[in-house]
């Protein structure tokens, strides 16, 4: 019997396998979903993938799951589950663009809560927008493609992620009218993480233990972390750590704060454990990256 080979999917692989708009190795866009289709899966997602149909259909399996993209449908795969594309309509006609994990943390710096696309997506990869959102999402698109394609434009980076939060915040508020409507239908578990990731927001600074979050939410530990896991694919340590490198990231690249400073507002013992587990979390010492 044959073994599964999984890979992961990142951006340099999709660079290399298809013809594609690319911002370095932060950004692609995808002008026809069949230029993906040629990537043999499944992957392991290492980057953010978001895309949308504007006519036909097209099939993807997200985490063994199999969802179907009509036209105003949109995808959106954040990285660490597993993405297995499927059939496409001979008519399908879409476009996409994928956001390595670092670019993407960067954009989320600048949004105050995680923003709730992200949230949505863990749970629910495909939703389905109005005409006009639709119509709105693929001008949004088209307009981002235009920019990255200005290589001489001296500010296109710095462009390009503004204009992708503000598309992030365009499908959040049409995800928030999809969950005004489906909100009686959310499961126990799916309400626990809601309200976990609320008070994670809230807490992180100071509040790192499960057992504390648990306690506020009046579940066991355990049932917290199992909750999370089976919702989210991530463990309630994850999401916190999760929380706490994006804080560290926004200090260490928009502030003068010293290291030390930084420990103590964020409620880490000394500079050294906060270096230790900055470094776990993104590969570089703080210094490092601060300087890169």
């Amino acid at each position: 019997m044959r073994k599964l080979q999984l890979n992961d999917l990142t951006i340099p692989i999709v660079k290399e396998s298809c013809d594609v708009v690319s911002m370095d190795d932060d950004l692609i866009f995808v002008d026809d979903l069949n230029k993906l289709s040629d990537l043999s899966g499944p992957y392991k997602m290492q980057c953010l993938v978001l895309a949308i149909c504007a006519q036909g259909s097209a099939q993807y399996t997200v985490d063994t799951i199999t969802y179907e993209l009509q036209p105003n449908h949109i995808l959106v795969v954040p990285a660490g589950p597993i993405l297995n594309s499927g059939e496409l309509s001979t008519n399908c006609k879409g476009v996409a663009i994928l956001l390595s994990k670092d670019f993407m943390n960067e954009i989320i710096m600048g949004i105050h809560e995680l923003s709730s696309l992200i949230l949505f997506s863990r749970t629910n990869p495909v939703f389905t927008l109005n005409a006009e959102e639709g119509g709105e999402m693929l001008l949004h698109l088209s307009l981002i493609e235009k920019k990255m394609q200005q290589a001489g434009h001296r500010y296109r980076k710095d462009t390009v992620r503004s204009m992708i939060t503000s598309m992030i915040y365009n499908a959040s508020d049409a995800i928030y009218r999809v969950q005004q409507t489906t909100d009686l239908k959310k499961t126990r578990a799916e309400a626990i993480f809601a309200k976990f990731i609320k008070m994670v927001e809230q807490n992180f600074r100071k509040e790192r233990r499960v057992s504390w979050y648990g306690e506020q939410l009046g579940i066991t530990p355990k049932y917290l972390s199992e909750t999370v896991r089976n919702v989210s694919k991530r463990t309630p340590n994850q999401w916190i750590d999760k929380y706490i490198t994006l804080e560290l990231r926004v200090q260490l690249k928009n502030t003068t704060k010293s290291v030390k400073e930084i420990a103590k507002e964020l409620n880490f013992p000394n500079q050294s454990f906060l270096g230790k587990f900055f470094k776990e979390q993104v590969g570089l010492s703080p210094s490092q990256y601060r300087k890169r």
